[in-house]
């Protein structure tokens, strides 16, 4: 035998030798180990640290604790407090759930409690306190509402309530609007404007902080640099949380992060966007590139179409509750316009296959804007208890919606937005 030969042999035995005992000492201490999914150490060959093959398990992740509600038999719903907790009313069969709001921690009910309608002067203070303590108890934890709604009486309503009820701070987000004032000369978007908007909403709502703030609309006579510069100063003095918008263009929403990048200010997290059967170009379109761009979501709101679309029927045709309320009877214009005609001949036919679902009109509308997948919250309004549990129950009615349904609601609407093809300047010339 050469010694070519020689060299081989024992360097041979020695590897088989070695590999016997690092596999005789892992043998004595398989029960710690952690294999990966082809069955070796967790760690890998290149792992040196010796505490890398007794690593824990990976938690598991809390959108699969959200898979596993409703589970039981008890409505259980995840909260970013408590991670998985029982809801508080388990009467309620359906299963809220929660996620951020856009790119943010804020984590939210999919349906959050819209309050134009709630503190309305048509509705008692006590009916308004029931429909806030319901929502509350069925797992929402977002109030909505503005500093001109009821010319401000809205937030008064609201801090009573919640400070009659000592919920934990930690339990509920609110947020609050801010360029309508009551006064039409002191609207708008100014520093001066936001800043004592947000003090006047905090007195009035008794609280130290308010969760979120939204800038109501886009002011074209205010520089975008003073709006960024003034909400990220509400924030830093610990006045709101987070700031967002609402009936902004993308192209607004894209200015103001720009802005916040350059002058290093806090960017927006959510923008509130008008969403139902009958309005859903900017939502569906341009929307979610927003959040997959700049982390802004989307938070609908009317999705009844401002109450245009309702239960209520008469001969077959939707009744438009809100038209007899003060303060809404531009509806009746609306309901009578050619396009209004329109929405209720479609209407009829959805009422129909709301009635092969089991389920009521309205229930279908929102539940045809829960399944859009890139909204992070959906706002009901409820000027009763029955309407708010009726807009809450439609959470059973999403899962109802097959493909089969949702080929069939796109029929009747005929309205599924299109983007606008791409103009080439060049092509022009």
């Amino acid at each position: 035998m050469d010694n070519v030969t020689v060299n081989s042999y024992v360097e041979n035995e020695t590897k088989s030798t070695l590999l016997d005992t690092a596999t005789s000492d892992l043998d004595v201490q398989v029960s710690g180990i952690v294999l990966g999914p082809l069955g070796g150490p967790l760690g890998g060959p290149h792992d040196t640290e010796p505490s890398s093959i007794y690593r824990r398990a990976p938690i598991a992740s809390l959108e699969c604790m959200e898979d596993l509600a409703g589970c039981g038999g008890d409505h259980v719903s995840t909260r970013s407090d408590s991670q998985a907790i029982v809801s508080r009313q388990s009467s309620l069969a359906t299963s809220l759930r929660y996620k951020p709001l856009g790119k943010s921690g804020l984590r939210v009910s999919q349906l959050g409690l819209g309050t134009w309608v709630t503190f309305s002067p048509q509705v008692t203070e006590e009916t308004a306190e029931e429909i806030i303590t319901v929502a509350y108890d069925a797992g929402i934890n977002l109030f909505d509402l503005s500093e001109a709604y009821s010319g401000g009486r809205a937030e008064v309503q609201l801090g009573n309530i919640l400070k009659k009820k000592g919920w934990r701070r930690t339990s509920y987000h609110v947020i609050t609007k801010v360029y309508w004032n009551s006064k039409g000369d002191e609207r708008g978007l100014s520093r001066k404007h936001i800043v004592e908007s947000v003090k006047t909403s905090l007195e009035r709502l008794q609280l130290d902080y308010i969760d979120v703030i939204i800038i109501h609309r886009a002011d074209d006579m205010c520089p975008m640099e003073e709006v960024v510069r003034a909400t990220s100063h509400c924030i830093d003095q610990g006045w709101c949380m987070y700031w967002g918008t609402s009936r902004w263009s993308a192209v607004e929403i894209m200015e103001a992060w720009t802005n916040c990048r350059q002058f290093n200010c806090i960017t927006p997290i959510a923008e509130q966007s008008e969403y139902h059967l009958f309005c859903r170009g900017k939502t569906e379109l341009y929307l979610p590139e927003m959040y997959n761009k700049i982390g802004v979501g989307t938070m609908a709101w009317s999705p009844l179409a401002i109450g245009l679309i309702s239960s209520k029927m008469d001969d077959g045709m939707p009744v438009f509750t809100r038209q007899s309320f003060k303060g809404y009877t531009w509806l009746k214009d609306k309901a009578g316009s050619d396009d209004g005609r329109k929405q209720q001949a479609r209407l009829r036919d959805l009422a129909q296959l709301a009635e092969r679902l089991g389920c009521t009109l309205t229930q279908l509308s929102v539940a045809w804007s829960l399944k859009n997948d890139n909204l992070h919250c959906v706002l009901i309004g409820a000027a009763t208890v029955d309407q708010l549990l009726e807009n809450i129950n439609s959470l059973q009615v999403v899962p109802k919606l097959k493909p089969e349904h949702l080929a069939e609601l796109e029929r009747i609407l005929d309205n599924k937005p299109v983007r606008p093809p791409m103009v080439s300047t060049l092509a022009q010339r």
